[in-house]
């Protein structure tokens, strides 16, 4: 290539950014694109926004719609991927947001702890006990997706099944333009398949109820309104995915994240009570989701920039949680940096406003049960080879995570 025809340093960290050459580390190309400015032409006419505080106020302004999300990345589906409250806007999002919240209290996810622990030291035992494991298979895909099939009800014999239709559905959340032929049909027969397994479960439970979420979304009714069955379908797709794929990838990340700094896995170790603390302050590191989109839905203005109606941006949360005028030191992992005051900036891992994440606190509880756990029970963790990334681009983590473990000597 001649230098005339070189490839210039935001081009080439727009590429970057989107390439899942670059799923390894994608940070190198967000400080290429906030160095550049708050506001980065992206694909499709998109703005790719890169600081934190102008995806702060697009997260948190209703005026900005995520509704045009499936039309934008997926604009040539044959499979609408969620009928949820996902993509949804008020009043239809605040309808069925208050019906699917009727059955996903904090009192109903707290008296999951217990459980959450249980099977992280099952796992662990395992895992000490094998010496050389891979992290993700052992630990961050089992216990969320265990967690997440125990809430809904759904039968030992069938996580397998979830698994694989949860993979294909993340991996579909990725622009279209992005997936090979071979991706878009694993995606339209992952959600075809969740749709028959589902339908049956409903069915199963409307007539034997059980104390699961299935039972509960089923029943729920708030000012004798209650969730169609595609409503119904649409929201269990999307708390599959969101309870499962997200949380494999904070585990794995964060697992990470201590390996690469043992000075913070030390820390922990001398004070397990960190841990809750780092859960946040490994969201913000290296979150599990890396980007989001809205579109305008009137005249707008962020961060000096007008926007007109119909307008589209790619959050890059991502980016947005690495910028240095929101955090200090943001590349270092600091396990602290939550615990004490004054408060730091918060993180936008799971976004904010109207679509905030449903199951941001199960989510925290099952990395804090790992945390503590890791904290009390690994004396040594030690990585054996460079880990292995998926392609995906939305929900971004690991598929593999080879360590060799050692076991906290016992005075």
């Amino acid at each position: 290539m001649t230098p005339s025809a070189a490839v210039h340093p935001v081009q080439q960290a727009v590429v970057d950014a989107f390439s899942p050459a670059a799923r390894h580390d994608p940070y190198p190309a967000y400080d290429v694109l906030r160095a550049a400015g708050p506001f980065v032409p992206g694909p499709h006419g998109t703005q790719l926004v890169t600081r934190h505080a102008d995806c702060e106020a697009i997260l948190a302004d209703p005026s900005w719609s995520h509704a045009e999300e499936p039309a934008l990345l997926h604009p040539d589906s044959d499979v609408e991927l969620a009928g949820s409250f996902l993509w949804l806007e008020p009043p239809d999002h605040t309808r069925l947001r208050r019906l699917v919240s009727a059955a996903f209290t904090p009192r109903r996810i707290e008296r999951m702890r217990a459980r959450a622990v249980e099977l992280v030291d099952g796992l662990l035992d395992s895992a000490l006990a094998a010496g050389e494991v891979d992290l993700i298979e052992s630990l961050a895909y089992p216990l969320p997706l265990t967690m997440v099939c125990d809430l809904l009800g759904v039968p030992a014999g069938a996580h397998a099944d979830v698994r694989r239709m949860s993979a294909g559905i993340a991996r579909g959340l990725d622009p279209d333009a992005l997936l090979t032929p071979a991706e878009l049909d694993a995606r339209t027969r992952a959600v075809q398949d969740f749709a028959a397994l589902f339908t049956e479960l409903i069915g199963r439970r409307r007539a034997h109820p059980r104390q699961d979420l299935i039972t509960a979304l089923a029943q729920v009714e708030a000012d004798r309104d209650t969730l169609s069955e595609h409503e119904l379908l649409g929201t269990l797709l999307i708390l599959v995915v969101a309870g499962h794929e997200t949380t494999v990838n904070l585990i794995g990340n964060g697992l990470l994240g201590l390996l690469r700094h043992p000075d913070q896995f030390a820390r922990l170790r001398a004070d397990p009570d960190l841990a809750l603390p780092a859960v946040d302050e490994m969201l913000r590191h290296d979150p599990p989701v890396h980007l989001t989109t809205r579109t305008a839905r009137a005249e707008l203005t962020v961060g000096g920039r007008v926007f007109a109606p119909g307008d589209a941006v790619i959050v890059l949360l991502g980016s947005a949680n690495r910028d240095p005028e929101a955090f200090a030191r943001p590349a270092e992992l600091d396990l602290s940096r939550y615990a004490g005051e004054p408060r730091p900036r918060r993180h936008l891992a799971f976004g904010l406003g109207l679509h905030y994440c449903l199951g941001a606190s199960l989510a925290r509880l099952e990395m804090e049960a790992v945390l503590r756990a890791v904290a009390t029970r690994v004396g040594r963790c030690e990585l054996l080879a460079e880990p292995l990334y998926r392609p995906n681009l939305v929900v971004r983590g690991m598929s593999e995570l080879v360590v060799r473990l050692q076991e906290e000597s016992t005075p």
